[in-house]
């Protein structure tokens, strides 16, 4: 039975999952590839609340929060500009720690299902099984793509965790070789490498992201005023769909198929 919780925005509450509870390592992927504030990014209120969340269930633990950037801009400046230094400096916590995913050593993940699409095994960092919790903190994006709907949340939000120096194609500063031969397909491994070695998702709907084409930092923000949590990467997904009002992407049935198949 999902355990998806569904909550409005400004009195969101999180309650992390129970692998948070007394943890000494908690590591929190946030979407905040883009030097654009939210709803292109995750918006800082939530990922302030679940921080504090975090630390009210595990008050010894090293929390890191971990991203790759997808952009020209470096790191530290996509950082600076979002306002991620300022919100480390007003919660005041020598447990947090805030790491680029790209300049971290990295190891190979297998790939769980049966049927993988493209990658038998994919790099991201060591250090995500060094953790005793590990939680994917995304915003909700459509963008478009060979003329089929896009839906970036929790799932696609774990991207910024594979090394550009090793999925780039013809830009160093994007992953363009999971983009080869189709993002849909390639999202099915990444769940299946990585998605299920989370514990935890959140999708912040406060306003969802709607992209005039491919870009996934130009369009429009249409306000929902939810935020969607769960234990689930892929329920919370498809709850955060349907709250949306989006279509679903063929990547989140894919998944669902193999699922059932066992």
């Amino acid at each position: 039975m999902s355990d998806t919780v569904v909550a409005d925005s400004p009195t969101f509450h999180y309650v992390p999952p129970l692998a948070a509870h007394g943890a000494q390592r908690v590591i929190v992927k946030p979407n905040l590839g883009y030097p654009v504030p939210a709803p292109v990014t995750v918006g800082l209120p939530v990922l302030r609340e679940v921080l504090l969340g975090i630390r009210r269930v595990a008050p010894r633990a090293e929390i890191v929060i971990l991203e790759g950037v997808c952009t020209k801009v470096t790191f530290a400046e996509v950082m600076s500009r979002l306002g991620v230094n300022r919100l480390l400096t007003e919660l005041d916590d020598p447990g947090l720690r805030l790491l680029d995913a790209d300049t971290l050593s990295h190891k190979a993940y297998s790939n769980t299902s049966r049927q993988p699409q493209r990658f038998d095994r994919m790099q991201a960092p060591a250090l995500l099984e060094e953790a005793d919790c590990r939680v994917s903190v995304a915003g909700f994006k459509r963008t478009t793509l060979k003329g089929r709907p896009l839906i970036s949340a929790a799932i696609k939000n774990l991207y910024g965790l594979f090394p550009r120096a090793v999925y780039r194609a013809r830009s160093p500063h994007a992953r363009g070789q999971l983009h080869v031969p189709d993002v849909q397909r390639v999202l099915v491994d990444v769940y299946f490498t990585l998605g299920v070695r989370f514990e935890g998702a959140v999708v912040d709907l406060t306003h969802k992201f709607i992209s005039r084409d491919w870009q996934p930092d130009e369009g429009t923000a249409v306000p929902v005023g939810k935020v969607v949590t769960g234990t689930d990467l892929l329920d919370v997904d498809l709850r955060a769909v349907e709250l949306a009002g989006e279509p679903c992407s063929d990547y989140f049935q894919t998944i669902a198929r193999q699922r059932r198949a066992g």
